[in-house]
């Protein structure tokens, strides 16, 4: 199983570009021909630069090494430049390799994934997905309570049992701050009219980016507990564990975090400070299908659950699958709109299939889903590199007190 070829792609996601505008994807080639394939969920440099980090990493750790011995590769990498710290860009490149790589092994033993991490305990996953807007809405489903929760019953009525949406602010480089009086309102005004729309057939999930004090987070907090949020999403910034732990202690919401961190160690810091019960692994960044299981374990052992995060392509939303299958202490798998259109769906060969709120875990070996080259080489990425257009904005340009 020795790899003998690595090639990495920055694939264009068209407009409405759900899950960002570029999905950065990685095939692995061993030498007696198993193809497995990757992705990295990292938006820190150019969406180049990071398919250029992807065939160094592989250049220097993978080419010529057998594909089979994931744990070695990981911590080989993980120790360049005699690092040995988690780093976001690194591990994400490390990840869309590491997941590779088990997609060839499972591919060569003929395989899931999920068997090969200790078989699953479910056949389905209960999904969640956000409120996205949709061609001729007339008003903005980030901010107008109606629209939200019309939305809502939609998404409810096509069976989802939990809602994810952030009407608390944009992210802004320059946090964190306290929200204005203005979003307290609007927040307080879509979760409860979302509340009211789909009553006790689905859970709130309240999002935010971390962009807020610990202070701000609670006042917030209060605002909504009375509506009964499932979760509260990264409160404050991903690397204040004192604050998130200051936040889940003042308020009656579960915390939930983790989108931006990465490897075990700074998912248990978190853990270990009770800063959070829900925890939101990435694994196209926190180190891949074995770094993964390991954080679940932690989590579990934490008596916390995990609900991993998804704002990126198929791959990486098969890697989570896979996970979510064989973990028994897992809440809910995050969907993009249950990865039934555009190019979720036209980049595997059969995407993945959606029955009632819940995603089927597939029985196919590796990751359990094809990709579609000819539509990953049909897809260059060409066109701006910023994921977050608002993150260098002034916080007076992105929360004023009177927009």
């Amino acid at each position: 199983m020795i790899v003998d070829t690595v090639e990495a792609f920055a694939v264009e996601n068209p407009p409405p570009s759900f899950g960002g505008r570029y999905f950065v994807m990685v095939k692995v080639t061993t030498r007696d021909g198993v193809t497995g394939w990757g992705e990295a969920y990292g938006a820190t440099l150019r969406a180049h630069q990071m398919t250029a980090l992807i065939e160094d990493l592989a250049d220097q750790y993978l080419v010529g090494h057998d594909a089979r011995r994931v744990e070695d590769l990981f911590r080989r990498a993980y120790g360049r430049g005699f690092t040995q710290r988690p780093d976001v860009t690194m591990m994400a490149a490390l990840s869309a390799l590491e997941i590779a790589c088990w997609d060839i092994v499972g591919r060569h033993l003929n395989q899931s994934v999920h068997d090969l991490l200790g078989g699953r305990v479910r056949d389905r996953v209960r999904a969640y997905t956000y409120l996205y807007p949709r061609d001729g809405d007339t008003a903005d489903v980030y901010v107008d309570a109606d629209t939200a929760a019309e939305r809502a019953a939609n998404m409810v009525g096509a069976g989802f049992t939990a809602v994810k949406f952030d009407p608390a602010g944009p992210y802004s480089a320059h946090g964190p701050y306290q929200p204005s009086l203005r979003r307290l309102d609007v927040s307080e005004a879509m979760v409860a009219a979302v509340r009211d729309a789909v009553g006790d057939r689905a859970d709130i999930l309240f999002g935010t980016h971390g962009q807020f004090t610990a202070a701000g987070a609670l006042r917030l907090a209060r605002r909504l507990e009375a509506y009964d949020p499932l979760w509260f999403e990264e409160p404050v910034p991903p690397d204040d564990i004192a604050a998130m732990a200051e936040v889940a202690r003042g308020c009656r919401i579960p915390i939930a975090a983790g989108e931006r961190l990465t490897t075990v160690h700074e998912f248990a810091r978190l853990l270990e400070a009770r800063a959070v019960s829900i925890v939101q692994c990435n694994l196209a960044r926190a180190g891949g299908l074995l770094q993964g299981k390991k954080i679940a374990a932690i989590a579990e052992a934490f008596s916390a659950q995990i609900a991993p995060h998804c704002y990126n392509g198929p791959v990486g939303a098969a890697a989570n699958l896979a996970l979510a299958a064989c973990t028994p202490n897992l809440l809910v798998l995050e969907t993009i709109l249950g990865f039934d259109h555009g190019l979720h769906r036209d980049l595997l060969t059969t995407p993945l299939q959606m029955h009632e709120g819940f995603v089927v875990v597939p029985d196919g070996p590796g990751l359990g889903v094809d990709v579609n080259e000819n539509v990953v080489r049909a897809h260059p990425y060409t066109g701006p590199d910023l994921h977050l257009s608002m993150a260098d904005a002034p916080i007076e340009d992105v929360d004023p007190l009177h927009p």
